[in-house]
């Protein structure tokens, strides 16, 4: 009996490392998708922000576009969002996790290449 009581702790804390894992796994792809769409070339402000509800649709993330904050200074593009995501630690338990995530990247410049 206490083996089986362990082997079902053990159970659900796999269960939940593995939920909250492949989460984790999604919003730094996510992440890193938001950081590649900033750094494209010609993108304005209310472009990227579509760009990025798309990318959030892509990996299954509820991100609201209008959450989405975009700012360009000194030749940088800084986007800033959160978003929370109910995740089912153990069965029939839905824990709604908060995930900020922040972008900052160069903005493109000039694709040209001077001539030789």
């Amino acid at each position: 009996m206490k083996l089986l009581l362990k082997l079902a702790i053990a159970a659900l804390i796999a269960n939940t490392i593995y939920r909250v894992g492949h989460e984790y796994l999604s919003y730094i792809k996510f992440r890193d998708a938001v950081r590649v769409a900033a750094t494209s070339r010609a993108r304005g402000n209310e472009e990227l922000r579509f760009r990025i509800g798309e990318i959030a649709d892509e990996y299954d993330i509820p991100q609201d576009i209008e959450a989405i904050e975009i700012r360009r200074a000194d030749g940088r593009v800084i986007v800033h969002g959160v978003y929370t995501k109910a995740i089912e630690v153990v069965p029939a338990y839905r824990y709604p996790w908060a995930f900020m995530w922040d972008v900052d990247a160069l903005a493109p410049t000039s694709t040209e290449v001077p001539p030789r």
